[in-house]
């Protein structure tokens, strides 16, 4: 009796992470009026600017939108994996992959994002190079390289945890 007891509290304690994805939710509007900040210098310089300035603004709203797109796979498949289920029937316009995402899923898509973000870091580093020092440089390489490599190990990891022996392929 006190076990069920215990049990029913444990999994009820599961909602104390529904405020943490309302926090991401909310974290979504600084976001947009980050992009939106970003947008108005973007296009206020857009005729002045060189060429190079163009892509290193572009580049800067891309980094945005993969960010809010990380935000967003993280709050629905963190809240389906962890909290409640979110009924797909009750919105006709919701995207198949969201109740398609393990945990497994939902860590390496983490992971993607975080180094397609750190890849776009890099090659602003590349393109404003006049204004980039060599250590600078060399310290996005290897923190890009870091991720890269975290993200190589950790689906090598589910993958072998997968086929595990006994197992066909």
């Amino acid at each position: 009796m006190i076990e069920r007891a215990i049990e029913k509290i444990l999994f009820a304690s599961r909602w104390l992470l529904a405020p943490f994805f309302i926090a991401l939710a909310l974290s979504l509007l600084v976001l947009l009026l980050k992009m939106g900040h970003a947008f108005y210098e973007f296009a206020l310089h857009a005729w002045s600017g060189t060429e190079s300035d163009t892509i290193l603004g572009i580049l800067g709203l891309i980094d945005l939108t993969l960010t809010g797109s990380l935000i967003v796979i993280v709050i629905f498949s963190g809240y389906e994996n962890f909290v409640s289920r979110i009924e797909a029937a009750d919105h006709a316009d919701w995207p198949e992959w969201m109740a398609k995402i393990d945990f497994t899923g939902l860590k390496l898509k983490l992971l993607s994002s975080i180094v397609a973000i750190s890849a776009i870091q890099l090659l602003r580093g590349f393109m404003d190079v006049k204004n980039t020092t060599d250590r600078e440089l060399w310290w996005y390489v290897v923190i890009h390289l870091v991720f890269v490599a975290s993200g190589l190990v950790l689906a090598l990891t589910d993958r072998l945890s997968e086929h595990q022996p006994g197992q066909s392929a």
